[in-house]
């Protein structure tokens, strides 16, 4: 593991299948600008593939993870999933900005963490200050069935494998 990105070890745990999801809320951008999204508003009774990554415009998550995600929303649909969602310790504009650059449309539910609140209830935050990034979170990916975390894939630092799009189809 590099020196430069460290996993944050806390005392809480971090999130697994069979576990219920934690409350919280996320940033999304509305028609009539910033809003919010609560947790239990995003997972009760739906089937949800939560996507985390270190950042919006970094080059994994901008060239492979998020498009990933776009050009297989149809295949999630047809397995039942209600929403896909990628969020990151981004603020609103940020992703927002991001989604749009990256021609996300209504495929991809882009969530802001700004503060890493929720990443933080997962329990999966990154230590990236040795660039300059401060507290982000993992590259995960959680599959959530009415509320209770079914999957839970977490990258090792540095690796795009387990939560990428087709990964997670092969688990659905």
């Amino acid at each position: 593991m590099s020196p430069d990105i460290r996993l944050i070890r806390r005392f809480h745990m971090t999130i697994d299948a069979g576990q219920k999801m934690p409350e919280g809320s996320f940033g999304i951008m509305t028609d009539d600008g910033p809003g919010t999204l609560s947790a239990g508003e995003l997972f009760a009774g739906k089937k949800v593939v939560l996507v985390s990554v270190p950042g919006a415009f970094t080059p994994t998550c901008s060239v492979q993870h998020l498009p990933g995600l776009v050009d297989h929303a149809g295949e999630f649909a047809a397995k039942g999933v209600d929403t896909v969602a990628c969020m990151a310790v981004n603020d609103v504009f940020v992703m927002a900005a991001w989604g749009k650059d990256r021609g996300v449309d209504d495929k991809v539910l882009m969530l802001a963490d700004g503060n890493g609140d929720y990443t933080r209830a997962l329990g999966l935050e990154l230590d990236a200050s040795g660039y300059g990034m401060g507290l982000r979170g993992q590259r995960f990916a959680i599959v959530v069935d009415d509320g209770v975390a079914t999957h839970v894939a977490i990258e090792e630092p540095g690796s795009f494998d387990v939560s990428s799009a087709e990964s997670v189809l092969n688990k659905l």
